[in-house]
């Protein structure tokens, strides 16, 4: 049976507010390179867009999988479709305009490149927008809605659940909102990839890891669950396994006799 261990990027794998040599720790890195040497597949699982993730993993990690914009976009090592899904752009419109732009910042996956409508200090490609009507072509896999407190972003991701929850999936991250076609998540998005890769390995035994509580559908669709002493308790009651950081969990799975 194939081990597949899938993990959340930020707060677990990456600390963006980190010094420079701490934001992408070398012994994670070494850690997921053993684990994929032993001949186990190692992936992210995030709610950022694959541009979100190459400029910082690339030459340091090298995926097996990405699903990506919380299960909406998920491809494979060399970025091949594995399964796309896509908001609807008047849906997305209308979210953007009820909280407005110059509100707050606003962020569109769009077939995996970022969309902004400002300026940013970013070490990768983006496009910069005037609306979803002048977004390059393609699916919207996300809409992301970075809010200053944790309060503002339970409260407009509660509305819009209420008020759009026929069309989308909006999920918390902290400050952070993830906006994603509905039956999308994180949880959904790994149980399509158990589906996929069954037909080249069987029946696999899947590994999930997160911080916050998007990740639960993850955790809840995995296996054997890990999470971290400073996530929500929340999380941490339903986890199989609270570790320091992701290099024990990674050790925990490579042991496991299955």
């Amino acid at each position: 049976m194939k081990k597949v261990f899938a993990s959340d990027f930020d707060g677990t794998l990456y600390f963006y507010l980190a010094e420079d040599d701490r934001k992408l720790p070398a012994e994670n890195v070494a850690k997921i390179r053993k684990y994929q040497a032993a001949g186990n597949l190692f992936g992210l699982c995030t709610g950022r867009q694959v541009g979100g993730l190459t400029p910082f993993i690339t030459g340091f990690v090298e995926p097996d999988f990405y699903i990506t914009s919380s299960g909406a976009n998920i491809v494979d090592t060399q970025f091949k479709e594995i399964r796309k899904r896509g908001v609807d752009p008047g849906v997305a419109d209308a979210i953007i305009k009820k909280y407005g732009v110059d509100n707050f910042r606003f962020t569109l996956d769009v077939e995996g490149d970022i969309c902004v409508f400002n300026e940013m200090d970013y070490p990768g490609k983006y496009y910069i927008i005037t609306g979803v009507e002048d977004a390059p072509q393609g699916l919207i896999h996300q809409v992301s809605i970075h809010t200053e407190c944790l309060e503002d972003a339970a409260r407009m991701a509660a509305e819009i659940n209420a008020e759009f929850g026929d069309a989308v999936n909006a999920f918390q991250n902290v400050i952070e909102i993830d906006i994603a076609p509905k039956g999308c998540s994180k949880g959904e998005g790994v149980r399509f990839l158990r589906e996929y890769m069954k037909k080249e390995y069987g029946d696999i035994r899947l590994y999930g890891i997160g911080d916050s509580m998007n990740d639960l559908p993850l955790i809840e669709a995995s296996d054997v669950s890990y999470t971290f002493p400073y996530a929500p308790k929340e999380l941490q009651d339903r986890v199989t396994l609270v570790v320091p950081t992701i290099v024990e969990a990674l050790d925990h799975s490579m042991k496991e006799v299955i």
